[in-house]
C-alpha cells in the first residue's frame, strides 16, 4: 500500500517551488500525493505554475493519509488560515502522522494551536507569530522536530521534500 500525503495549496499565489519540488520527491519515492486547495479545479501559482486540484478541504479524510503538508506562498495564509484547514491538522497531529509547512504556512500551524514547544522555521515574516503560539523559532532551511518538518521557503524546497520522503518511510 503506497504511502499518501494531502498537499495544502492555495487557490490562488501558492509559491511553485515549494509545491512542485516537494511533489516531484515524495512521487519519485512512490508517494500518492494528493492536492487540496479551497476549490476544485485549476490553481494557480505565484508564476506561471498551475496546478489541478484533487479535493476541496472539505473533503479531506485525516484518516486517509500518511501525512499532510501545508504550501507557502502569497495566496496560504488568505487561502489556509481557516479553522477547517485548522481543525484537519490538529486531528493530523493528534493522530501522530507526518506534518509538513514550509515559507509562510508554518503559521497557519501556529495558529491553530499546533506550536507550542515545537523548534520551527518559517519564511521571515511568520516568525512573529510562530514564536507568539509558543514556537522556538530557528530560522534554519529545515527544520525536523518529531513528525513536524518545517521549512524556510523556495530554496530549501527540494531538501524539504527529501525530509518528508524520510519522515514516510
Amino acid at each position: 500500500m503506497p504511502k499518501k500525503i494531502a498537499m495544502f495549496i492555495a487557490f490562488q499565489g501558492f509559491r511553485d517551488e515549494e509545491y512542485i519540488e516537494p511533489k516531484k520527491a515524495l512521487e519519485a519515492a512512490g508517494v500518492k500525493v494528493d492536492t487540496v486547495s479551497t476549490a476544485r479545479g485549476q490553481a494557480q501559482g505565484k508564476f506561471r505554475l498551475t496546478a489541478q486540484v484533487d479535493k476541496a478541504v472539505d473533503e479531506v479524510r485525516v484518516e486517509d493519509y500518511d501525512a499532510l503538508a501545508l504550501v507557502g506562498g502569497p495566496g496560504a495564509l488568505e487561502h489556509l488560515d481557516n479553522p477547517k484547514v485548522h481543525g484537519l491538522f490538529r486531528e493530523a497531529m493528534a493522530a501522530d502522522k507526518v506534518v509538513g509547512a514550509i515559507c509562510i504556512s508554518p503559521v497557519v500551524l501556529a495558529h491553530a494551536g499546533l506550536l507550542k514547544g515545537r523548534a520551527v522555521t518559517c519564511w521571515p515574516d511568520g516568525a512573529p507569530e510562530v514564536e507568539k503560539a509558543g514556537a522556538k523559532f530557528t530560522g534554519s532551511e529545515l527544520e525536523i522536530d518529531g513528525r513536524l518538518i518545517t521549512a524556510s521557503g523556495p530554496v530549501p524546497a527540494k531538501k524539504y521534500g527529501q525530509a518528508l520522503v524520510e519522515a514516510l518511510k
